[in-house]
C-alpha cells in the first residue's frame, strides 16, 4: 500500500488537480486525458482488487459510482 499511487494522491503526497472530494471519495483530472473531460473518481479507502471488497464497502462503491456531484 505504501507505493500505491492513488493512496499518495488521497494523502496529498502527489499533486493532482482535484475537482471533488468528500469523506469517502476523491475525483481529479487525469494527467494523460483520453477525452476533453477525463476524471478519475476513486475511493479514499485502499482497495487493491475487487475481491477485497466487503459488504461494508457497498455504500462506498455506490458513492463512488453514483456521486451527486457527477449527476448520479
Amino acid at each position: 500500500m505504501n507505493d500505491c499511487i492513488f493512496c499518495k494522491i488521497v494523502n496529498k503526497e502527489i499533486p493532482s488537480e482535484i475537482v471533488y472530494e468528500d469523506d469517502y471519495v476523491i475525483s481529479f483530472k487525469d494527467i494523460q486525458p483520453a477525452a476533453p473531460i477525463h476524471l478519475l473518481v476513486i475511493p479514499k479507502k485502499h482497495i487493491e482488487k475487487v475481491t477485497d471488497l466487503s459488504v461494508e464497502d457497498e455504500g462506498l462503491i455506490r458513492k463512488n459510482v453514483y456521486s451527486d456531484k457527477f449527476g448520479g
